[in-house]
């Protein structure tokens, strides 16, 4: 299985949210976990196959719960 790294940077970003990369790619700023996993969803991976607490995730200055 192919691993991939999700980097979710700081928040908030002026207008609130955070930037999310994958693999270096930009793919937007989530505003809450939905928007997280729909980013993801697009890219390609699987939301149902996605636990938040993976090593796939590096959550920069705070985790999943700060938005």
């Amino acid at each position: 299985m192919e691993r991939h790294r999700v980097v979710v940077y700081p928040p908030p970003s002026e207008g609130g949210g955070r930037r999310v990369c994958l693999d270096c790619q930009d793919l937007g700023i989530a505003y809450d976990l939905r928007d997280l996993m729909e980013f993801l969803r697009r890219a390609g991976l699987d939301p149902d196959s996605i636990y938040l607490d993976d090593e796939l995730f590096d959550w920069r200055s705070a985790g999943p719960t700060i938005w």
